[in-house]
């Protein structure tokens, strides 16, 4: 039995859904006025999925009305069709209410049941849509709808936000609260905008913000209680349980906070990786920019940055990832002028991996909300992900193979630009990995079926491969999708990965299952531009159609080449043919390792270092010259992103983005 709140009934009436045999699920109308009996009113019959443990757990109705969303014991979210019952209840309320309203006084029996006497006359209705073991094997423990997203949470540790396409469930994404927390029993939305995350962490019963990330209350109480109740105010806070047959009531007083937060923290750990997403421009504020960045806390955060306040707003959290995310991407950016920028905001898919050879996917939409504190409101639609291991799991014969190393990385992302075009059968984007396990491998998303697939790999390097960079050669000869990567011995390798491209969608097209990975074959080029690791890499375009290409190095120095493309007759990678028509070298160029790097024009380079200074470089005929330096308050260097801004007069300002122990925007 549970009770289902539903928008626009009466105050004196509320919907009971009753599970019985067969897994046949009851919806009945209890009405109750004062000195009278209460009065029963079958309204629909339901049908759950087969399973072992056939019952509901939660429910809820949805305000668009005539939906009904239900989570049962094995782990389902079932959305189930209402408004046909509450006509065909309208009309049987004769029969129903045959034998409600009356008692036995004599005898003093109950009332009797007469509404399931005639339940067959009302249809047994299938669900519509049905998410089969969604939150595991321990089931679904609560289901609520908040601002036309529905919410749902489980023991399995999270809790989900789902929408509705249709008369479909599609999930959004997943929260994951904090560590330990496996048991969820409910969420609560505050009226100044927090979440909170009730639930059993060990033996205790504790209440989580997702604003601040921290546990609100904290009691101990035996944990793992199946009959509970949670109340608070302002002043003072009550919980209730049921522990071996006696009634427990704890109730505290609510005490003053001393402690006050001067500034909080973006997150955890150091910042490893850091991407803009673009700029929103919304009436009453200056522009916001918006920002994705990625911590060894495990955790990537969406976040928008005000020039005018100074100040970084979350916008979004994301928990997916079970190791460090040293590395981010962003793709498809839409809009006019500014990148990613529209009258409708920002969109894009952001690739998040790091440790544990995880990479995860989610789709970012972004818009103007004055009315938010931050005047930015985020959605975050999680795409898909994937992980070596589990690829290695579902290989035949594993047994005779040597699994694949858990403590594999993901050191850098790069999108493979001009891959949705109509030269392909179907809208596949890939992305570029490169692996601390010597490998470069290739990933190919179907955005559509939510899926991410390893496509081709290459261990050229033997050793850890620390950045990939790809991109698009467009001339009249033809398209050629390259790619560099960089590793530890400082070298740094060309390929021309177009035709393993074209031949992995041919794959992806065909195949029903899971594709094996294909070859990247040799590079076309590799140059020793270090003595030791390359830290940072960045390829720019030049007017003439060549290709500069620069890195920044674990031992302090600069290297900066001209790349020209000849595209032969040949076809595949034997048809291209690189050129190195000038190559500088700037050693010493910081006293630490430089782990930022951009070509902001063909003559204009910038670099950042650990050593805290951020250099512009004029790059001319007698090589590279210091034009400024300018110290930044960041330590430890991770990532450096920079954008340019159009001013009124037609000249083009630069900005940057520094991430490491901190974040920092300058310009």
């Amino acid at each position: 039995l549970s009770w289902a709140p539903r928008p626009g009934q009466p105050p004196n009436t509320a919907a009971l859904l009753a599970s019985g045999p067969d897994g046949e699920m009851l919806w009945l109308d209890v009405t109750h006025c004062p000195g009278q009996a209460p009065r029963v009113q079958l309204m629909g019959r339901y049908l759950l999925p087969p399973c072992k443990q056939r019952w509901h757990t939660c429910a809820v109705f949805l305000p668009q009305g005539g939906l009904l969303v239900c989570g049962d014991r094995r782990g389902s979210l079932l959305l189930f069709p209402c408004s046909s019952s509450l006509g065909q209840a309208v009309e049987s309320t004769s029969i129903t209410n045959g034998g409600t309203d009356l008692v036995d006084k004599d005898s003093g029996s109950e009332l009797e049941p007469s509404c399931l006497l005639h339940k067959e006359a009302l249809p047994l209705e299938a669900p519509v849509s049905v998410l089969f073991g969604l939150h595991g094997k321990t089931g679904v423990t609560s289901v609520a709808c908040h601002k036309g997203y529905i919410y749902s949470t489980g023991r399995d540790g999270v809790y989900r936000q789902l929408c509705l396409q249709g008369q479909q469930l599609e999930v959004l994404r997943k929260h994951r609260p904090c560590k330990g927390l496996q048991w969820i029993e409910e969420l609560r939305f505050t009226p100044d905008g927090d979440l909170l995350v009730l639930g059993f962490h060990a033996d205790n019963f504790v209440v989580w913000s997702s604003r601040t990330g921290e546990n609100l209350h904290c009691v101990p109480c035996g944990g793992g209680h199946r009959s509970w109740s949670y109340w608070s105010s302002p002043s003072a806070e009550a919980f209730a349980f049921i522990k071996c047959g006696d009634v427990m009531l704890y109730n505290r007083e609510a005490e003053p906070c001393e402690q006050q937060v001067l500034l909080a923290s973006l997150h955890g750990r150091e910042i490893a990786c850091v991407r803009r997403l673009g700029a929103v421009e919304v009436p009453g504020h200056a522009t916001l920019n918006v920002f994705v960045t990625g911590s060894e806390d495990t955790t990537a955060s969406v976040l928008a940055l005000s020039e005018h306040s100074r100040a970084a707003v979350p916008l979004a959290r994301l928990s997916d990832h079970i190791s460090s995310v040293r590395a981010l991407a962003l793709a498809s950016p839409t809009g006019p002028g500014d990148k990613g920028f529209g009258d409708e905001g920002l969109s894009a898919l952001l690739f998040s991996a790091g440790g544990r050879a995880q990479i995860e996917c989610y789709r970012l939409l972004c818009t103007g909300d004055p009315a938010s504190e931050s005047a930015v409101a985020c959605q975050v639609i999680h795409v898909a992900s994937h992980r070596l291991d589990e690829h290695w799991e579902r290989k035949k014969n594993r047994h005779k193979l040597v699994k694949m190393d858990p403590e594999t990385r993901y050191m850098s992302l790069s999108v493979v630009p001009g891959t949705s075009t109509e030269q392909l059968p179907t809208p596949w984007k890939f992305l570029a990995a490169a692996c601390s396990d010597a490998s470069v491998r290739v990933f190919g998303l179907l955005e559509a079926a939510r899926k991410l697939v390893l496509v081709a790999e290459s261990f050229h390097h033997q050793r850890c491969v620390l950045k990939v960079e790809a991109f698009l050669h467009v001339r009249a000869g033809g398209e050629r999708h390259l790619l560099c990567s960089a590793a530890t011995d400082g070298s740094i390798a060309f390929w021309d990965i177009t035709s393993p491209i074209a031949d992995a969608a041919d794959a992806l097209h065909r195949a029903e299952e899971e594709m094996q990975p294909l070859a990247l074959g040799a590079p076309l080029l590799t140059i020793m531009a270090h003595s030791c690791g390359v830290n940072s890499l960045h390829v720019r375009e030049t007017p003439e159609g060549r290709y500069l290409v620069a890195s920044g190095s674990d031992d302090g120095s600069i290297h900066l080449c001209l790349l020209e493309v000849a595209l032969g007759r040949g076809e595949g990678s034997a048809g291209t043919c690189l050129r190195v028509l000038e190559r500088v070298a700037r050693p010493c160029a910081h006293a630490a390792h430089v782990t930022g790097i951009r070509v902001l024009r063909p003559d204009l380079l910038l670099s950042a270092s650990v050593d805290q200074r951020l250099t512009l470089w004029r790059h001319g005929p007698g090589g590279l010259d210091a034009l400024s330096t300018t110290f930044f308050h960041v330590p430890d260097l991770a990532e450096v992103d920079c954008w340019e801004v159009g001013e009124a007069g037609g000249e083009l300002r630069y900005y940057c983005v520094l991430c490491g122990q901190g974040l920092e925007m300058l310009r």
